[in-house]
């Protein structure tokens, strides 16, 4: 597993999503590490310079991501993720809560939530059409990787607001990363193992255990692929002590797009006091 580490102090975690890398949170490392935060943010495995080894099912991505904790002489982290890597921040917290301190989701559905919505909201369902696509053999790779990986600014234009974060230059490094031999296929692989968990399990994540650390949910609610209002409310459902933060007028790459807002949400939450729990 590829990484960057910086700074000194509590360790905080990025994981980033699809179609990105590391460089993702390139907006939010210098002020973490400025803040005294101990700050690591590594290529998800297939992604850029980590091997691209299978499986890509949330159980393995989860023991990646402790592991590295682990190698990096600590026992337990504040998580932060977006997109594919929000939904192994929940995935962690829920089977591994011994692992998290804290942990931060930008636009990444509580995956019990997700399959609910999928398997009872027309309009969710629609929404995420790229999901079933993805799950035809070849094809998803040759549109992705079609001239230099054209399509990722596309991508990045179609689900912003300001797009000022997105220009050629800004988008380039995730092109070269994600055309790199194999690349393609293993973050289309986060798909395909979710597609054919989900639907193997009838229960909708019923058994999903509940989240009892501190966290925090930031929206931006002009997300075009996840619906707040059909996936942001049931949350508290899962999680104990929730806090949730929309941002307006803002599409899916939050913490690119308005990386001010993000930040001064995620800074204030860090440095919160952990809440109170009566005892029994």
């Amino acid at each position: 597993m590829h990484y960057v580490v910086e700074g000194t102090g509590p360790l905080v975690v990025l994981l980033h999503g699809f179609p990105e890398f590391w460089l993702s949170w390139r907006f939010q490392i210098p002020p973490l590490v400025e803040a005294g935060y101990r700050v690591v943010a590594p290529d998800l495995r297939g992604y850029n310079e980590t091997d691209r080894t299978g499986p890509y099912d949330l159980d393995t991505l989860s023991l990646d991501v402790a592991a590295l904790v682990a190698h990096l002489g600590e026992s337990r982290a504040t998580i932060v993720g977006h997109d594919w890597g929000g939904a192994i921040t929940w995935h962690l917290a829920a089977t591994q809560p011994q692992l998290c301190d804290r942990i931060v989701v930008l636009n990444a559905p509580h995956p019990a939530v997700f399959a609910r919505a999928l398997r009872h909201s027309l309009r969710q369902l629609r929404r995420s059409w790229y999901i079933f696509f993805f799950q035809l053999p070849r094809l998803p790779e040759r549109r992705l990787l079609k001239d230099g990986a054209s399509l990722l600014r596309r991508i990045y234009l179609g689900n912003a607001v300001d797009r000022s974060h997105f220009t050629e230059e800004d988008v380039r490094p995730f092109r070269e990363a994600i055309a790199k031999p194999g690349a393609a296929n293993a973050a289309l692989g986060y798909y395909r193992a979710a597609f054919r968990r989900m639907f193997q399990n009838r229960r909708g994540g019923e058994g999903f255990p509940r989240i009892t650390c501190p966290t925090l949910l930031i929206w931006a609610k002009e997300d075009i692929a996840l619906d707040y209002s059909e996936l942001v409310p049931p949350t508290n459902r899962w999680v104990s002590n929730l806090t949730i933060e929309p941002v307006e007028r803002c599409g899916h790459f939050v913490h690119q797009e308005r990386p001010e807002a993000v930040n001064a949400l995620l800074l204030r939450f860090l440095r919160s006091p952990p809440p109170i729990v009566d005892a029994v």
